[in-house]
């Protein structure tokens, strides 16, 4: 997992990843951002697996999507289709996956990856989640490697008015 500077201490059991990664946005700590929308933080995923893995963080952090008004579900929605469509336009992707589970961290916040058909045909037809475990996270982000991807998203985002 990415060690970021200023990271929390999880003494609190309602306190998850999300809750952190979020304080962190908004101290800018977070090499991750890509910008803030209005429903949350656009940010790249610790792995870079598929390239472009991407997640949209709520701010202020919710336990899940149920729990917002219907406005804000909708534009929590509307900005997590918005990265996908940066995705689509600065990726070789084919198309986009999103996933909201809130399983492991029990805080809102959406999964998007971007899909190539360069990888496994037999892939294709799965979750990102199917890949072994060491094929998902052998590309850390690495904020001098990843920092291209992150400019022209960001830049993408930014031009068509999605950040605050």
């Amino acid at each position: 997992m990415l060690e970021l500077p200023g990271a929390i201490t999880r003494e609190d059991p309602m306190t998850t990843l999300i809750h952190e990664r979020v304080a962190l946005a908004n101290s800018g700590q977070n090499p991750t951002v890509l910008g803030r929308m209005t429903s949350g933080w656009a940010v790249l995923g610790d792995a870079q697996f598929p390239p472009g893995y991407s997640l949209l963080l709520p701010d202020p952090v919710v336990g899940s999507i149920n729990e917002l008004s219907e406005l804000d579900r909708r534009q929590f929605l509307s900005d997590m289709v918005a990265i996908g469509d940066a995705l689509l336009a600065v990726t070789e992707a084919y198309r986009i996956n999103y996933e909201i589970h809130g399983n492991s961290d029990q805080a809102l916040h959406a999964h998007i990856f971007a899909r190539y058909r360069t990888e496994d045909a037999t892939r294709l037809t799965t979750p990102v989640w199917m890949y072994e475990p060491a094929v998902r996270n052998a590309q850390p982000f690495d904020p001098v490697v990843h920092a291209g991807l992150r400019r022209e998203l960001s830049s993408w985002l930014q031009q068509r008015g999605l950040f605050r």
